[in-house]
């Protein structure tokens, strides 16, 4: 997939954008908050519907404006063009197009666009929660599994009502627990299923990716952990009604997942520099690449890159310039303040790139002599 234009009005700070894009190699140089984030984080919301920093849409209008409003242009590998369009007015609802008609359910927008980002936030997938990490498992499968997300909605669906029924002051009714546990299990498994196949598949791909970035510096693992590989979803549902009667919510389940994360024997969070944890998530988010890449419709992913090189030493540097200016990668986007960096993976690179400076929200293509 290849995103050939885009235009952006009143999102964030970047108030009037239309640019055209290289079908390889796109370079956003400027200094920090100036927009460049804003700007992959625009292409990042035409694919997922949403943006990847801030959940309330409204919030990402600009200031003192009513609306927000991105239109991008692609082209498919088999050469389809698809027009995608988002309009957002305050206090209504967003509307969300494909070739001008209207999606009923965004979430059959999920996939056509599929999308890989590395940035900076992607730290909490080793600091943060366990929510963080099933996260990335959904926005993986997600986008090449619809039976996947169908499951997963509804499985939060049945949890909300039946997390309901156990904060209510009557005792819940019997009948009404079973059905809500009976959908929970039932749609739990095939989330579980899948989350397992991916985890097998993925594994040897990010090791390979961390080793080559590292240099076989480190041997790092990635490990699945859930409530569904100690028995059946529904009798541990059922077993644990009461303990959940008393806290209030539901213990069990699939919304419990986590991924363990190593860094040789021991977890990464507690042993992992800055630079290792950044080779970590790097090469999670490329291995995310190469398994979407491969996976369902055999769509290539866009690749967004925002601000990949900080916090890593000059030889992990430049292993990740000799693999995103190879050809395995499609069509990407990268931000950096620092034009350097940048300058080392154009001179590698065979074929056409664009580099943008961007300043103060406004975003203008620069030739190759400028600074």
């Amino acid at each position: 997939m290849i995103l050939k234009r885009i235009s952006i009005l009143n999102y964030k700070n970047l108030e009037q954008v239309e640019l055209d894009f290289s079908s390889k190699m796109n370079c956003f140089i400027g200094q920090n908050g100036m927009g460049k984030t804003n700007l992959l984080d625009a292409v990042y919301y035409l694919s997922f519907c949403k943006s990847s920093t801030n959940p309330i849409d409204s919030q990402n209008i600009m200031h003192e404006q009513d609306f927000f409003m991105l239109q991008g242009s692609y082209i498919a590998d088999g050469g389809d063009v698809e027009e995608i369009y988002c309009g957002m007015k305050r206090r209504q609802k967003k509307q969300f197009k494909r070739n001008k008609k209207e999606y009923t359910r965004l979430s059959d927008h999920i996939g056509l666009v599929p999308l890989v980002m590395v940035s900076p936030s992607d730290s909490d997938l080793i600091s943060g929660g366990s929510e963080e990490r099933r996260r990335f498992m959904d926005v993986v499968i997600s986008q090449y599994d619809k039976e996947y997300l169908d499951a997963l909605i509804r499985y939060n669906k049945a949890m909300t009502q039946r997390n309901v029924l156990l904060k209510g002051d009557m005792e819940p009714d019997d009948e009404l627990m079973s059905v809500w546990e009976e959908m929970m299990a039932a749609c739990g498994e095939v989330v579980y299923k899948k989350r397992c196949k991916f985890i097998e598949e993925f594994i040897p791909t990010f090791q390979a990716f961390y080793s080559y970035i590292s240099q076989d510096k480190e041997q790092v693992s990635l490990a699945y952990e859930s409530h569904a590989m100690q028995g059946s979803l529904l009798q541990q549902l059922i077993d644990s009604r009461q303990r959940d009667r008393i806290m209030g919510y539901s213990l069990k389940g699939i919304h419990k997942d986590d991924l363990s994360m190593s860094l040789g024997d021991y977890p990464i969070k507690k042993e992992g520099s800055q630079g290792q944890n950044k080779t970590y998530l790097i090469a999670l988010k490329l291995a995310q690449f190469d398994f979407l890449r491969r996976t369902g419709s055999n769509t290539t992913p866009l690749l967004l890159l925002d601000d990949i090189f900080d916090k890593l030493d000059a030889s992990r540097v430049e292993q990740i310039v000799k693999l995103v200016a190879g050809d395995r990668f499609g069509q990407i986007f990268i931000t950096d303040t620092n034009r350097d960096h940048l300058d080392k993976i154009l001179k590698k690179i065979e074929g056409e790139y664009k580099v943008f400076g961007v300043s103060d929200g406004m975003i203008e293509e620069r030739g190759d002599a400028e600074e």
